[in-house]
């Protein structure tokens, strides 16, 4: 697929990295040479210097014969207008931008072909908000991933001792929670050097302290999937935020009608303009997240949740582990380099969980390169692994799956099927979504939403394939 990125910022250097390595023609575009140049050193791509909202910058790109338009510059503006400029001057079929304001969302008349002609609007921010509400409701998970109209969710949680599952072997987890039907599609262990090694996930492995797992299952039994491998933890009661910035303020937004919040930030003016846009018991501190006295005056310790949310690496990662050396329950760093993010969660600190922000809108644009069928995707283990939701398509003579039974597919090594979501009668006749969690027999039928982990990412094509209907299906 030829695809354009307009903007070669944190956003777009990730997309065109994770885009890349699937063997897709990109072409990057930005105002900044010094840049480009350094994309151009590290991943095999073209570059364009100039304005992506003119004509002739998008014509040298390859506008012409390109079939998607991904607009991730830093101002809405500029993405809004590339979108419009991509589809009436030439025609390219798929446009995506990325825009902070609320008053732009999906489905408005705004974004349309008579408007600014966006098929699909990515927000960070607003992705990132809900990954972490998703964490302040299920405290003992480390990520809670929804699919087929949150029907089902994948779920990452760390073994802890005091699950019901720990020490048992997974054949044994249907005696041990028979009303908690679930699939383990992954399961990793840290080495003695310090490294998660995926374990071979079958009815004979063992789940041990320290295990994180993956695990498919409906989500109404979210709940009972982590009380059964991790030790409840105490309702997230009270929030620190360190950084007042977008992400920040919306999630404070969001949360501080059900959890006490406190927001330290740094900056004078931004304090200020925070404490109008906040409820008026949320407390808006000016001061360094950094600051150990600071965080002892406003009681670290009693803290359920401490959130860096900053812009700054570096601080975000020294203010988690002060937080938590100082006694918060759990922490969480907001980590742009993905370097930083892999020794942060690979090698045993203290920090319970980094969130990249780029890799949260990862998956949102994955879903529209993928072919075949695919409905959802998401980008696991800071890209490594994949979860995706496939549609089967056609009948047993136009697909390779729709028909056959889940150990008749020609599945990658060690990619699983975990749940399944298909139309049932609902009350009324109306139609309603069942979620099965399937065993080897299992049939697939058309129109069943199919959920696969994917342990590695050159297994996409495959599964791609897969689900893909013949020339025979109309």
């Amino acid at each position: 697929m030829k695809i354009l990125i307009l903007g070669a910022g944190r956003v777009g250097e990730s997309v065109a990295e994770s885009l890349v390595s699937e063997q897709n023609d990109i072409t990057i575009i930005d105002t900044q040479p010094d840049r480009l140049a350094y994309l151009q050193d590290r991943l095999d791509l073209r570059t364009v210097a100039g304005n992506g909202i003119q004509p002739s910058v998008l014509r040298a790109a390859g506008a012409e014969d390109a079939d998607m338009l991904i607009a991730c510059g830093p101002m809405d503006e500029t993405n809004l207008v590339a979108c419009k400029v991509a589809h009436e001057v030439f025609g390219i079929q798929t446009r995506i931008a990325r825009v902070r304001s609320s008053e732009f969302t999906d489905g408005s008349p705004l974004m349309g072909k008579a408007g600014f002609a966006v098929d699909e609007v990515i927000c960070p921010e607003e992705s990132l908000t809900d990954y972490i509400r998703k964490l302040i409701e299920y405290p003992e998970a480390l990520q809670v991933l929804e699919f087929s109209q949150r029907q089902a969710s994948l779920i990452a949680v760390r073994a802890m001792e005091g699950g019901p599952m720990v020490h048992h072997v997974i054949s044994d987890l249907p005696l041990l929670v028979p009303d908690l039907p679930m699939r383990i599609v992954a399961l990793y262990r840290r080495d003695a050097a310090g490294s998660d090694r995926q374990v071979v996930c079958d009815g004979s492995t063992r789940i041990e302290v320290g295990d994180e797992l993956f695990v498919l299952a409906a989500s109404r039994h979210v709940r009972g999937v982590l009380d059964a491998l991790h030790r409840r933890d105490n309702p997230v009661r009270r929030v620190i935020i360190a950084g007042g910035g977008r992400v920040g303020l919306r999630l404070t937004r969001h949360i501080a009608n059900s959890v006490q919040v406190k927001i330290i930030e740094s900056n004078a003016s931004r304090c200020e303009y925070l404490s109008t846009q906040v409820p008026g018991h949320t407390l808006v501190l000016h001061g360094d997240s950094t600051d150990e006295d600071l965080l002892e005056h406003e009681n670290v310790q009693d803290a359920d949740l401490f959130l860096a949310l900053t812009s700054d690496d570096e601080d975000n990662i020294m203010s988690c582990l002060l937080a938590k050396r100082m006694g918060a329950q759990r922490v969480l760093a907001l980590i742009n380099r993905r370097a930083y993010a892999d020794l942060v969660q690979g090698q045993g600190t203290q920090i319970d969980i980094a969130v990249s922000p780029s890799q949260t809108i990862i998956g949102e644009l994955l879903a529209h390169v993928r072919r075949g069928d695919v409905a959802a995707v998401f980008s696991l283990r800071r890209g490594d692994a994949e979860a995706l939701e496939a549609v089967a398509r056609g009948d047993e003579r136009s697909s390779k799956v729709v028909g056959r039974r889940i150990d008749e597919l020609s599945l990658p090594q060690g990619a699983q099927i975990g749940a399944i979501v298909r139309d049932g009668p609902g009350e009324d006749l109306k139609p309603a979504k069942e979620v099965i969690i399937p065993h080897h027999d299992t049939v697939i039928r058309s129109g069943d939403h199919v959920v696969v982990f994917l342990p590695r990412k050159r297994m996409v094509r495959q599964i791609e394939k897969l689900f893909q209907v013949s020339a025979t299906f109309f």
